[in-house]
């Protein structure tokens, strides 16, 4: 459904399970395919199947023309197991049997996307004003609105953590910041709560109490005020 229409950096943005739609573009962001809950990179039972079904429910939701990854489609690997092209694969699949061009901005631990993606790649990718990419660097491409993913926030609210998105009006360089959770379940993510701007990897993170949380509720987004006026609530 769409956001608050009173949070000027989701003006004409939909949230839904983990990801925006923005036009006819869904973005979703930090999959890390073959990175289950702990340090072990092999493919958990689930995690493949979890972000296949999704995807697709996204898909036929919202019917985009287009599908941009902002970043970490992968983890990171010295050699790709055949898990984890099997779910690139079918993710890939899932689009083209949509009819949705899939778009991948590469992050920083899309070290080995090209031994199992051959479609588009791009540093950035520009919808109208705003412009996505995966947020581990500084963009060099100015824009209205920054779609970004890289640091996976969560938020504790009555002992509860949730997965949350970020937006900021004006929080960099003048510019709207969105950041998106990551799309992946089995990622545990960090917690907002009490974090600083130093404390985000990000560097398009200047401000963190300027950031106001949407979290997903039985996919339902609820639009929270910014940290700096809600910290003392949680």
């Amino acid at each position: 459904m769409p956001t608050d229409p009173d949070l000027d950096a989701l003006a004409g943005v939909t949230v839904a399970d983990r990801a925006l739609v923005l036009g006819e573009t869904l973005v979703i962001a930090d999959l890390h395919v073959g990175r289950g809950p702990s340090s072990n990179v092999e493919l958990p039972v689930g995690d493949g199947s979890d972000m296949i079904e999704r995807f697709e429910s996204l898909l036929a939701t919202h019917d985009p023309a287009e599908v941009v990854v902002a970043g970490d489609l992968l983890h990171s690997f010295r050699t790709v197991p055949r898990t984890v092209r099997d779910v690139v694969d079918a993710l890939a699949s899932a689009a083209r049997e949509a009819g949705t061009r899939p778009v991948v901005v590469p992050g920083n631990h899309d070290t080995m996307l090209d031994s199992v993606w051959s479609g588009p790649t791009v540093e950035s990718h520009r919808i109208s004003g705003t412009v996505v990419c995966h947020g581990h660097v500084a963009p060099d491409t100015d824009a209205e609105r920054y779609v970004i993913g890289h640091d996976h926030p969560t938020i504790t609210i009555e002992g509860q953590r949730r997965p949350c998105l970020l937006a900021g009006e004006g929080v960099y360089r003048g510019a709207d910041v969105v950041m998106l959770p990551a799309f992946n379940r089995l990622l545990r993510g960090v917690e907002v709560n009490e974090m600083s701007a130093a404390d985000f990897m990000s560097p398009l993170v200047t401000d963190a109490d300027a950031f106001a949380p949407v979290v997903f509720d039985d996919g339902e987004p609820l639009v929270f005020p910014p940290l700096g006026e809600f910290r003392h609530q949680l």
